[in-house]
């Protein structure tokens, strides 16, 4: 089984792959000053509740955007994951994924880009925009000839609904809820979610339509799929995206463990 590692700024979501099927999936605060052993802990009592065992895992690759939390991550995978072949790894810009990055300082490339990068190109083998809702909102471009191009970063929804109570006196923190949101808000907290999710949403069509026009792909049918914890509740404020995949970075994940492993995608078996 191979189990896989995506390390947010404020959450780290993990799942165990058994051949190309996801058996298992966690979500979890990211905590930065978690040890190993920390891990150790909270992961003996995961694999427990789902019936894994430690030695069921025979590899591992974590992308994060933490690098303390990547130090701990592959301590923990060394130390007690040591059954792992090939070695436990972390994804950088120095990974071997298949998909060239064609940026002016490739090491500046988030590791969770370049993951989304490569599921979304094996999505749809053409060019695209991936947008990955997390703590910031991140747009990764890729041509149609498998090049990360790179993108845009902006502050998430999150950050922004807390800077907004924040350094206000009398706005609250509000929590965003699924009901359809009138563009005028005729009290505080709808101004506040119509301000977030059409304003949002305008920013997903607008960043968009900029993008394609750099991409030349401007009047051309675009893919342009969507992840993270957001994604399926702004969608409807926009009409840029066209595909919404929840899994599309543990995915990636998977995709560069088998690439590294010589593994062709339709090989439908269990890691060794």
């Amino acid at each position: 089984m191979l189990l896989t590692v995506d390390v947010g700024n404020s959450h780290t979501v993990s799942g165990v792959f058994y051949g190309q099927n996801l058996i298992h999936q966690w979500r979890l605060k990211s905590d930065r000053d978690k040890t190993a052993d920390e891990l150790a802990i909270r992961y003996h009592s995961l694999f427990q509740m789902d019936g894994i065992q430690k030695e069921d895992i025979t590899a591992f690759i974590v992308s994060s955007v933490v690098p303390t939390l990547e130090t701990s991550w592959l301590n923990f995978a060394e130390k007690y994951l040591t059954g792992c072949t090939p070695p436990p790894m972390a994804v950088s810009h120095k990974t071997d994924t298949g998909i060239i990055i064609r940026t002016e300082s490739p090491a500046e490339v988030g590791a969770d880009r370049i993951v989304n990068a490569v599921a979304a190109w094996d999505y749809f083998k053409t060019a695209l925009i991936a947008i990955d809702f997390g703590t910031a909102i991140t747009f990764d471009c890729v041509s149609n000839k498998g090049e990360y191009l790179g993108g845009t970063i902006h502050p998430g929804i999150g950050i922004s609904l807390d800077a907004l109570a924040g350094k206000t006196a009398k706005l609250p923190r509000i929590d965003l809820n699924r009901k359809p949101v009138p563009v005028i808000g005729t009290n505080t907290v709808d101004a506040i979610s119509s301000g977030m999710l059409h304003g949002f949403g305008g920013m997903i069509d607008r960043m968009s339509s900029l993008l394609l026009k750099e991409m030349e792909q401007e009047g051309e049918e675009i893919n342009i799929i969507a992840t993270g914890g957001m994604a399926e509740m702004i969608a409807p404020y926009c009409s840029a995206i066209t595909t919404i995949d929840p899994l599309l970075t543990l995915t990636g994940l998977r995709l560069i463990h088998e690439l590294r492993s010589s593994l062709t995608p339709d090989r439908p078996t269990p890691y060794p």
